[in-house]
C-alpha cells in the first residue's frame, strides 16, 4: 500500500465455503506504526441466514476496535466506517486487470488517498 499510508496488507481465505477473510495489517501513517487484524465476511447470529451485508471488524495495536460494511458495485470498493451512509468511508476503483485498487479514505476533518497492489508468492 502506498499513499497516505504505507506498508503491507495480507489477505487470508478461511476455509469453510463462506465468504471470510482475514486481513492483516502492517502500515505506518502520519509516522505511526500500526499493526491489526480484521475479520471480513457476512454476520451470522446463531440459528439464522447470513447477512447480506459484508461486515467486518478491525483490531489494532493502539487499541482501537473498528467496525465496516462493505459495498462492491462493478469495479468501485466503498467501505463504509461503522454504518452504511457514514461520513467516514473509504471508495476506489478496480484496474481492470484487478491487480491495483486506487481509492481515498474520506473523514470528518481529513482524509488521504492510497493506492493498493496486489503482489503474489
Amino acid at each position: 500500500m502506498s499513499g497516505g499510508a504505507q506498508g503491507r496488507v495480507t489477505y487470508e481465505w478461511m476455509e469453510g465455503g463462506f465468504l471470510l477473510l482475514l486481513q492483516h495489517v502492517e502500515l505506518e501513517q502520519y509516522g505511526q506504526k500500526i499493526t491489526g487484524i480484521e475479520v471480513i465476511g457476512h454476520e451470522r447470529q446463531f440459528g439464522a441466514e447470513p447477512s447480506a451485508d459484508i461486515r467486518s471488524r478491525f483490531y489494532d495495536s493502539t487499541g482501537n476496535t473498528l467496525d465496516y460494511v462493505y459495498e462492491l458495485e462493478g469495479d468501485t470498493l466503498t467501505i463504509w466506517g461503522g454504518e452504511k451512509g457514514s461520513p467516514a468511508y473509504y471508495k476506489g476503483r478496480f484496474s481492470q486487470d484487478g491487480t491495483t485498487l486506487s481509492g481515498a479514505w474520506v473523514y470528518p476533518g481529513g482524509g488521504y488517498e492510497s493506492t493498493m497492489t496486489r503482489h503474489t508468492g
